[in-house]
């Protein structure tokens, strides 16, 4: 059975990613990865680093740093993040909305994102953005263990990683456009729904939401 033909919960559980769904966080990153930059003296080019945001800090180090520097690179750029990344970085449209919108369904919203935690807090705390929990430092696949921990029916994200995760969590995932992946790829990669951003999300909701017999 196909996962938007089974019953809805009484009380849904819906999972958001953080970077390029909640969050535009390049204008933060950028400017972090030019501070990290600038002190080590290891020339990074932050324009194209926030072209391929998603997947965990690590990996974009490693197209810049030596593998044995990563790891301590990873962790200055963590301990420097708060200083450079929370001011510059805005809500993406309609992500207090969406919020609010599972509220409205009388669910939990929940963020799931690769992104070091505490700093993820930060930006929701900026922000203004007020889910019901947050879990951090989990990526693609990874993501299932928390989509499943509490129960999660549905993940939105902009990542074909995001897609994997609800997959293996066996959610709904929910596609948006406004990260590094387009409709095709969200589509190909398995996504159950694409919708162009956020600002889309209520009237989904709603319409997944209500009983079966008020859809027919």
């Amino acid at each position: 059975m196909r996962i938007q033909d089974q019953a809805q919960p009484t009380t849904p559980v819906i999972g958001f990613d953080l970077d390029m769904t909640l969050i535009d966080s390049r204008p933060g990153i950028h400017a972090c990865f030019v501070a990290l930059s600038a002190e080590t003296g290891v020339p990074v080019d932050a324009d194209l680093a926030v072209t391929r945001l998603g997947p965990p800090l690590e990996q974009e180090l490693a197209h810049w740093f030596p593998a044995e520097e990563v790891a301590a690179t990873a962790e200055r750029y963590r301990a420097m993040y708060p200083e450079y990344a929370i001011e510059p970085s805005p809500a993406m449209p309609g992500a207090k909305d969406a919020i609010q919108a599972v509220r409205d369904a009388g669910g939990r919203a929940l963020v799931v994102t690769a992104k070091h935690g505490p700093n993820a807090a930060l930006h929701l705390k900026h922000l203004g953005i007020e889910p019901d929990a947050l879990v951090g430092s989990l990526w693609a696949e990874g993501k299932a263990e928390a989509l499943r921990e509490h129960g999660a029916g549905v993940y939105v994200g902009d990542h074909t990683g995001d897609v994997r995760g609800a997959r293996a969590a066996g959610a709904l995932s929910v596609g948006v456009t406004t990260g590094p992946c387009d409709a095709a790829e969200l589509r190909a990669a398995g996504a159950d729904v694409v919708l162009a951003d956020l600002t889309a999300f209520p009237a989904w909701l709603r319409g997944y939401a209500a009983p079966a017999d008020s859809r027919a």
